[in-house]
């Protein structure tokens, strides 16, 4: 499902016109963007939180030549899917 999918299951599941959903779901994403960016987690709870984590410095190998190379430090994003979606998706 992609995001205009999404907007119009949204639309039809809580009686609004699609543009009104679609702003409603540009906003919880930008909202959940915001917040994960500046280091909070969200916790959905029933579906998971989404979090930053850090990566070390590590090395690595370059694999067209072999030859070692650093891999700088680093931050990304994480998802645990919380119990209800783990729940959903065993079915």
């Amino acid at each position: 499902m992609r995001k205009p999918e999404l907007a119009a299951a949204i639309a039809e599941r809580a009686d609004l016109s699609k543009d009104k959903a679609s702003q409603v779901l540009n906003v919880i994403l930008d909202e959940i963007t915001g917040s994960v960016s500046q280091g909070q987690d969200v916790t959905l709870i029933g579906f998971g939180t989404f979090s930053v984590r850090e990566r070390a410095a590590r090395t690595g190998k370059n694999p067209q030549t072999g030859q070692p190379l650093t891999i700088p430090a680093s931050k990304t994003v994480a998802f645990k899917a919380g119990k209800g979606l783990k729940d959903a998706v065993a079915k």
